[in-house]
């Protein structure tokens, strides 16, 4: 029997061991959160204190800003602390509640996608029945199915991770605790329990991305017969943010846990964790916000700005 040692910290090598480097580091990502945390506080003031904004897409989209608020909140705080105290350790509690909140955001924030699309199709489709579908208690049900299911996923995912053995050494290749990079440092003879939850994982995100793609092209369908083009211009606008999101969210995640990972570190690694953990939480608002007039005239209420 090899030996094996008890891993009680992790160490996350995602960037530089220079000085001045790390600095960058710390600037680069202070910035960021700082941006991401301004633009989803706004979205979620807008929406909370303006009456205009209380109907269903607006208050899914107040979802949205806590959830991409706490996940950038996960991996972006923690990562500043290391550069700053020149450190790169992480307790192992530290990385499992890093993993589990992480994975549950991210879980809820595409369950939500899905609803939003669920919401945009009763809208246009059948905007007679809309009212009556997405009552008060309906958006309240299907939000909290939407957090559940993120908290279902990250327990099975987060146990399944952690109740592997570490053997591999305790140095991750990223500048937080990502599963990919975790695997690389667990035995061979428990990986195949890790690869059967992330072939339900593909299932599961396949099957809501899916359910949104149906529901755009009757979307599509039912825009299309719009006779004026005033019409079709303003259903379009709707969905075009919510289509954004969707696009980046899922391309940027696929491409994270679905390419073949390699044994030494690569920037292309980094990169890509970047995209999916840092870049939607600040995209998002700027989405939702750019192309929408009510969340630019509630802006402008709220600030008292002209």
């Amino acid at each position: 029997m090899p030996n094996r040692t008890t891993v009680t910290e992790f160490l996350l090598l995602g960037f530089s061991d220079f000085q001045e480097l790390q600095i960058l580091h710390f600037v680069v990502f202070l910035l960021i959160y700082l941006a991401a945390l301004v633009g989803n506080i706004l979205i979620f003031m807008v929406i909370a204190f303006d009456h205009h904004l209380h109907s269903p897409m607006y208050f899914f989209l107040m979802n949205l800003s806590v959830l991409d608020l706490g996940s950038i909140s996960v991996t972006v705080p923690k990562s500043m602390a290391n550069s700053l105290m020149n450190t790169k350790s992480i307790s192992y509690a530290g990385c499992v509640a890093q993993v589990f909140f992480l994975l549950f955001l991210l879980g809820a924030d595409f369950s939500l996608l899905t609803v939003m699309a669920y919401d945009r199709y009763v809208a246009i489709c059948q905007p007679l029945q809309y009212e009556e579908m997405m009552n008060r208690r309906a958006c309240v049900l299907l939000a909290v199915g939407a957090w559940i299911s993120g908290i279902l996923y990250s327990v099975l995912h987060t146990g399944n991770t952690f109740a592997l053995t570490f053997c591999g050494g305790n140095m991750v290749d990223q500048f937080f605790c990502e599963i990919p990079q975790l695997l690389k440092l667990t035995c061979s003879d428990s990986y195949l329990s890790e690869v059967g939850v992330l072939a339900f994982t593909v299932c599961l995100v396949l099957g809501c991305f899916f359910f949104i793609i149906v529901s755009y092209v009757q979307i599509f369908k039912s825009v299309l017969r719009i006779p004026s083009e005033k019409g079709r211009h303003k259903a379009f606008s709707t969905c075009l943010p919510h289509l954004t999101v969707v696009s980046l969210f899922v391309c940027t995640g696929a491409f994270a846990y679905l390419k073949p990972t390699s044994s030494s570190p690569s920037a292309l690694d980094l990169v890509v964790a970047v995209l999916y953990s840092i870049l939607p939480p600040i995209v998002n608002p700027i989405v939702y916000s750019m192309r929408n007039k009510e969340i630019k005239t509630a802006l402008r209420r709220l600030t008292g700005c002209r």
